[in-house]
């Protein structure tokens, strides 16, 4: 049985607003994500026992039952004992190049790659949306992290639909080391301030995801217009990130007066990314950032939009 190398892409959020709250206790939302090139590589290899084993490149990433690549290997196991028994375990390496507790998905996309990886080598012959399907028990991005892109994404995260590409628009990704926002936090931060807002009826919620699907974010992406997605970048999570963080509103702002389409945090922190046309405008704008703040604490990446999630890689070692 041959082993695999799977890249795992890192996702933005366009668009992210909060709709209100569903009855098994998720939000409903509405999002436009984005896949772009900075990722995870996922090295997959057989193992004679029926173990799974972890390992990553980053001592702060754990290695255990919590660790959202081993969960979707025992996800795999689960609902395939057939194919468990036949195959054995796997021993998943993780090249972690995705910062953590950044708003890009990093656990999300991992997973996803682990569980795309596992159907070629079990040859289980498992469709996207069938991958989608069992990803949603991991979390509310797996799906959109297994078939990547550019798509609106509604419900708790599980409705997808494609958009078209954007693979030729740049960001530059700032987040600072010392800084990450608890995707918990923020969410029962955001209910507790602004659920008065909440959308309750069904028919409210059914209008208000129809208002994004013909709104203005996804018009500009259906006409490819890059100023105009930059103008219409919005995250609801900024209103209760940003008092808690200055450091993010001097980043977004120190991005927006380096010149670029427009500057957003991701989902729900702590990475700011900044949107240009181009390589050289998205190393310009690098370069002005590092010079308005000069903090070691602060990294820097450049990335291009990118029109798939999960795409086999090449073994390391």
């Amino acid at each position: 049985m041959r082993s695999y190398s799977l890249l795992a892409a890192a996702k933005i959020n366009l668009y992210l607003e909060i709709l209100g709250d569903r009855p098994d206790g998720y939000h409903q939302l509405a999002m436009v994500m984005q896949s772009v090139d900075l990722a995870d590589q996922i090295d997959l290899r057989p193992l004679s026992s029926d173990r799974i084993v972890v390992h990553c490149d980053r001592p702060d990433v754990p290695v255990d039952s919590t660790n959202l690549a081993y969960r979707a290997a025992v996800l795999i196991q689960q609902q395939f004992p057939e194919a468990a028994a036949q195959y054995g375990g796997v021993e998943i390496t993780i090249h972690k190049r995705i910062p953590m507790g950044a708003g890009l998905a990093g656990g999300s996309t991992d997973a996803a790659a682990v569980l795309s990886g596992l159907n070629l080598m079990w040859q289980l012959g498992l469709t996207q949306g069938e991958l989608q399907t069992l990803g949603e028990s991991l979390g509310s991005d797996v799906p959109f992290c297994i078939m990547g892109g550019t798509a609106l994404v509604t419900g708790r995260g599980e409705q997808l639909s494609p958009l078209p590409d954007l693979d030729s628009l740049y960001v530059v990704l700032g987040k600072y080391r010392s800084i990450s926002v608890s995707t918990a936090w923020a969410y029962s931060t955001y209910r507790q301030q602004y659920s008065d807002r909440y959308i309750r009826d069904p028919q409210g919620l059914q209008t208000a995801h129809y208002q994004v699907h013909s709104g203005p974010m996804v018009s500009a992406i259906a006409h490819k217009d890059s100023l105009k997605i930059g103008q219409e970048l919005h995250n609801d999570f900024e209103k209760i990130v940003f008092p808690q963080y200055p450091e993010l509103v001097a980043l977004r702002d120190a991005m927006q007066a380096a010149g670029v389409l427009g500057a957003l945090m991701s989902g729900s922190g702590s990475t700011v990314f900044g949107l240009t046309e181009s390589r050289a405008q998205a190393e310009i704008v690098q370069q002005t950032v590092r010079q308005a703040l000069p903090n070691p604490d602060l990294d820097l990446w450049i990335a291009q939009f990118s029109p798939t999630g999960i795409r086999l890689g090449t073994l390391a070692g």
